[in-house]
């Protein structure tokens, strides 16, 4: 008996061993990558695969969350526009009313998510106009062609600024409210209300300060008196602070959304002859009056370009000309490019490609889009070869990115 025991523990053994030497032959034909060479791998990746290759081991996992990584990530992301149209629903009338809540299983709601977080319970869930429920989408730009994509989620207010891949979101369920998001990883947080003003006497910007290392958002608004008035909200300390705002009459009107660029946010003052710009020191909280090269007309704007200034004006020859600013103090406009074929006068400069350098022009009277290659001096109409854009929609220039805030647990996962 003890004999044939001790042949079973034998075999046993005998059997193990032959299964930890197989393994690491296995493992052993598996070349060994250091860390930074997966890392270097990884960052190649499109936002897509880069999500699901989240969850291929931990590892990777913590390759992909780690904050470096994110910034490498971002700096090699091309610009989209992102912007916001009308929701599908499943209903055959344009004016039925529908639960706030309410959305189809791959589709995430804004407000929804928001509901959840508050720990709010409706008896009965409040109904809205079903066209008053927008999705939020992008459209990106390859040899030629755009392309519209989906996040899959669904929200009821505009979109108000951008910066580094996080938006700011009206929050239809609190007056004057904001909401903080990132559309990739589908964090978001509300933020605290600040003053409340009518849409068209009001203007918010969003920047990151290199300095501090947080995210601001700029708050303009114009009092009874007639004066513009700003406050300013650091993300991270979560609370409004009243700042110095720009001169009595600086700025005419807040219908251009401000410009990030060479450390300050900038505003074309009037709709048209602008003969300069208003400009916020982001860091310093200081607001200047930067002369224009020319005075804006309707169809010119400014535009952030390779991280410096740029202004984009017509002339009177039917000509494009880009001027370019790299800094607040002692640099002057310097005429970078003039595009001398395919110019049409209503083309106005929506962005310029991060990785590319290539503008983006969209026409005011049908809405079609055309691509500046300035390596190949060639103006070109883009083709729609996916989805379809409303006309008449506002587009922000934004960067898909894997970008936080915080890694504070006020952050909502959808």
């Amino acid at each position: 008996m003890a004999s044939l025991l001790r042949s079973v523990k034998e075999r046993a053994y005998i059997k193990k061993t032959e299964e930890r030497k197989r393994k690491q032959q296995e493992t052993d034909l598996v070349p060994y990558l250091h860390k930074d060479c997966v890392s270097n791998i990884l960052v190649r990746l499109p936002l897509d695969a880069l999500q699901r290759s989240r969850f291929v081991c931990k590892p990777w996992y913590n390759i992909i969350n780690n904050a470096k990584f994110i910034a490498a990530h971002l700096r090699r992301s091309e610009s989209v526009l992102i912007f916001i149209s009308v929701h599908r629903v499943e209903t055959p009338y344009h004016f039925t009313m529908v639960p706030i809540l309410s959305e189809k299983p791959n589709v995430v709601s804004v407000e929804a998510r928001l509901n959840q977080s508050n720990s709010t319970f409706f008896l009965e869930q409040p109904l809205v106009n079903a066209a008053s429920k927008f999705s939020i989408q992008f459209l990106e730009f390859k040899d030629g062609k755009s392309l519209v994509g989906e996040y899959n989620i669904s929200c009821l207010g505009n979109i108000r600024a951008t910066c580094n891949g996080l938006i700011l979101l009206e929050n239809k369920m609190k007056k004057g409210g904001l909401i903080l998001m990132n559309p990739v990883t589908r964090k978001l947080m509300p933020l605290p209300l600040g003053t409340l003003s009518s849409k068209h006497n009001e203007s918010y910007g969003f920047a990151y300060s290199s300095v501090t290392g947080d995210y601001r958002v700029v708050h303009l608004f114009r009092d009874e008196l007639g004066y513009i008035n700003c406050e300013i909200l650091n993300i991270g300390k979560r609370s409004w602070r009243e700042i110095n705002g720009p001169s009595f009459g600086l700025l005419g009107w807040f219908g251009y959304d401000p410009l990030y660029a060479i450390g300050a946010l900038h505003w074309i003052p009037q709709v048209d002859h602008s003969d300069y710009i208003v400009s916020l020191e982001v860091d310093k909280e200081k607001f200047h009056k930067i002369e224009l090269p020319k005075s804006s007309r309707i169809y010119d704007r400014i535009v952030e370009v390779s991280g410096f200034l740029g202004f984009v004006t017509h002339n009177e020859a039917n000509q494009i000309e880009m001027w370019i600013l790299k800094g607040l103090f002692g640099d002057v406009w310097i005429k970078q490019h003039s595009i001398t074929s395919g110019c049409i006068l209503d083309m106005v400069p929506l962005f310029s490609l991060r990785i590319k350098g290539d503008m983006v022009f969209k026409r005011d009277e049908d809405g079609s889009f055309y691509i500046y290659n300035f390596e190949l001096q060639e103006m070109t109409k883009v083709e729609m070869v996916k989805g379809c854009v409303p006309l008449t929609t506002l587009y922000l220039s934004h960067v898909n990115s894997l970008i936080s805030w915080c890694s504070t647990n006020e952050t909502r996962d959808m």
